[in-house]
């Protein structure tokens, strides 16, 4: 069981607290913790820290936060509760979202006094059902500040690298809002030169370090809240497998690990990342059709919901579905690992693509959120599913794990990634679909899309598939015909970025047993907590926002409990 970095680990057998898995959930608990003045133990099973978070997007949505108003776009908690009310179905844990809404600014801003996070309100990002009441056009979701990764010094090889099919040059993260200068560079100074500063950077960085230093989503909100751990000497063991919880009678009392026995005197916190990748749960709660695809963490097995349930917690079962869903691509990496591509916001919604299934038919509204795209996909029979786009689209947006303004595309093409074809009907003689059916689909598409219109699922009908659009496209962000040959396809899969059913909690991240009693000593967050959005995906960074938040509670909850024994 290595440490993780050699100055701050003792070893001992005892601790306020022990924290099981770093992802964000986990990892802001520790901090959380430590900082109330804990002794903390953070257990990590893998050899890096940082879960699925290090490799998302790392939106943080966090309603009548304060920074809102430094958009133009003031939140409020009524607003919100309005919106839940009209997206999220069932209200038997209206309490648990209850006390989210009521504590996620709290827990935002008591992260950042005490120097654990740091966050930036992102002005313009939707609400994923922005027509809806109580929606706002940005300003509720947060995102990390970029973070200079050479502030870890050594620890740096401890953070969970992002995918690296979002990076470029070696590992190079791009911040959101200069992906238009990269699209720019050669068309505009300002967008050549600000690109020209980035790749200097970069290329600097790269004579010290491995990947790039300047880190931004998901990965800064991994590296900040790592960097805190390490600061406030939480002690942080990779590599570290948990048997068993330890119990008593006065109730959960700290783990095994690898055969050996360490007591938590105030209790033991559970947030590892849920059981996207655990067989039976997966056969027990995700429909048949779902597949065992994942994007998130391979960490992510269940195991800490399984050692709850042995302890005496249940499995909330309730709600809309038990997954967060993204469509999905497959690939082989120049190392021949296989790779997934999540499809959430770069090119489906962008003009001059669409989707179509077995029988060659239009079946959803491309510029949906992710998670409704993939419901499409579970309901519509003909699966699977595949996205097509013509030789403009695939130049300027790229399609799925292939970047923009790519010279050559044979290794895609050899690989069986992408599909090439000089005309729609060949396309279709080359993915086995109705040539005939595949054609009208496209030329009903072209017809309209020459005029802004999509009659059939009106794609560009609000603010928020406008923002995945292109807004130099005109009169539509997400339309133009496909007219530029030769045609190209790749196909989806529906996968989870992660499940929303887990275990049964209080509002303040207390674990519940089957008479809907707390387990003393027991608390969970994250994935492995039943997530207060009951199945449903309401905007950007509802996972996060709420693994934040309930990390903050438990800590808080666990500095607050009294010692059993004492």
């Amino acid at each position: 069981m290595p440490p993780a970095s050699d100055a701050p680990n003792v070893t001992t057998n005892q601790y306020d607290v022990i924290v099981l898995g770093a992802g964000a959930g986990g990892l802001a608990a520790a901090a959380v913790a430590a900082a109330r003045g804990l002794t903390v133990l953070l257990l990590e099973k893998t050899a890096q820290v940082g879960g699925t978070t290090a490799v998302s997007g790392g939106m943080v949505w966090v309603p009548g936060n304060a920074k809102a108003a430094a958009t133009g776009r003031p939140d409020t908690l009524e607003a919100a509760r309005t919106y839940l009310a009209a997206t999220v179905a069932g209200g038997y844990n209206a309490p648990v979202r209850d006390a989210f809404l009521r504590h996620a600014p709290r827990a935002i801003d008591w992260l950042e006094t005490h120097d654990i996070l740091r966050l930036q309100p992102v002005a313009l990002y939707p609400d994923y059902y922005p027509d809806l009441p109580g929606a706002t056009l940005g300003g509720r979701v947060l995102e990390p500040v970029p973070f200079d990764a050479r502030r870890l010094g050594k620890d740096f090889a401890l953070l969970r690298p992002p995918l690296p099919e979002f990076t470029l040059f070696g590992g190079m993260m791009v911040p959101r809002a200069d992906l238009v200068n990269f699209r720019n560079v050669g068309r505009s100074w300002h967008a050549s030169l600000r690109v020209a500063d980035l790749l200097a950077r970069h290329a600097w960085q790269r004579l010290s370090y491995p990947r790039g230093t300047s880190l931004v989503l998901g990965n800064a909100l991994a590296a900040q809240l790592l960097l805190a751990v390490l600061r406030l000497r939480v002690v942080l063991r990779l590599q570290a497998s948990v048997d068993r919880l330890l119990t008593d009678r006065h109730g959960v009392a700290g783990v095994v690990v690898q055969g050996e026995p360490i007591r938590a005197v105030r209790g033991v916190v559970v947030a590892t990342g849920g059981f996207s990748h655990h067989t039976r749960w997966r056969a027990q709660l995700l429909p048949p059709s779902a597949g065992r695809l994942s994007a998130a963490h391979s960490g992510n097995t269940g195991d800490g919901i399984d050692l709850c349930v042995q302890a005496g917690a249940v499995v909330e079962r309730r709600g809309a579905g038990a997954a967060f869903w993204a469509p999905v691509s497959r690939f082989t990496r120049p190392d021949r690992t296989t790779g997934l591509f999540p499809h959430t916001v770069t090119d489906r919604g962008k003009p001059g693509c669409l989707a179509v299934n077995a029988q060659g038919r239009r079946f959803v509204n491309e510029a949906l959120s992710y998670h409704e795209f993939v419901r499409a996909m579970l309901r519509d029979r003909n699966a699977p599913a595949y996205l097509i786009a013509d030789s403009r689209f695939i130049w300027y947006y790229g399609l799925g794990a292939i970047r923009p303004f790519n010279l050559s595309l044979r290794r895609w093409e050899h690989s069986g990634y992408l599909t090439k074809a000089p005309d729609i009907p060949a396309l279709a003689q080359a993915l086995h679909l109705p040539p005939e059916a595949m054609a009208e689909t496209v030329e009903r598409f072209n017809r309209y899309a020459r005029v802004g219109q999509d009659p059939d699922f009106q794609r560009g009908g609000d603010a928020y598939q406008r923002y995945l659009g292109d807004p130099q496209q005109g009169p539509n962000h997400c339309l133009r015909p496909l007219d530029r040959p030769p045609f190209y396809a790749i196909l989806l899969y529906p996968a989870d970025l992660g499940t929303s059913a887990g275990l049964a909690t209080d509002a303040s991240a207390r674990v519940l047993d089957a008479e809907d009693v707390p387990i003393p000593g027991l608390y969970a967050c994250g994935n492995d907590m039943n997530s207060v959005m009951n199945g449903a995906y309401p905007g950007p960074g509802i996972t996060l926002g709420p693994a934040l938040t309930f990390g903050f509670l438990a800590a808080e909850s666990l500095s607050q409990r009294s010692v059993p024994g004492a």
